[in-house]
């Protein structure tokens, strides 16, 4: 079942347990799909990968909104894009652990040969495509910057 499917199917469940919120952020993911697929230039069903791209698109934008309003001390619209951001999360695939992280990009760092510091640059291009969904690009930057140095 594709990602689309899902979301239609989870949108009649929400309709009918009217839960509001998960509706809300069911209906942000599909619209953020529809304008995917009506984009110049796609001729048929946006692929998974774009899919994982649009899901971890979508639960950044909530997370940046839930730091911003929790610094400007809006607790009322943090918790609700919090709340978006958790049901978004669910259709991601399992985040990795700092372990887990450590252990995979230690294998990419093998793989690129790299030596030092001034190879990041290589490692960051192959972990990004390796850990694509499993790890957002903050922890993953900070994790070969120090295994790195």
């Amino acid at each position: 079942m594709s990602l689309k499917d899902q979301i239609n199917a989870d949108i009649k469940a929400a309709m009918l347990a009217k839960e509001k919120e998960k509706l809300t952020a069911l209906r942000a993911i599909k619209s953020m799909i529809l304008l995917a697929e009506t984009e110049k230039g796609v001729s048929e069903e946006i692929s998974e990968d774009t899919e994982l791209k649009l899901l971890m698109k979508a639960a950044k934008q909530r997370k940046d909104s839930v730091d911003l309003f929790r610094e400007q001390g809006r607790d009322d619209l943090a918790d609700k894009e919090q709340g978006e951001l958790d049901i978004i999360s669910e259709y991601l695939p399992k985040q990795l652990s700092e372990d887990e992280l450590k252990v995979a990009l230690q294998k990419v760092i093998e793989q690129a040969g790299a030596n030092g510091p001034q190879d990041m640059g290589k490692v960051m291009g192959l972990a990004t495509k390796t850990l694509a969904g499993k790890a957002d690009g903050k922890s993953i930057s900070a994790m070969v910057k120090n295994l790195l140095t």
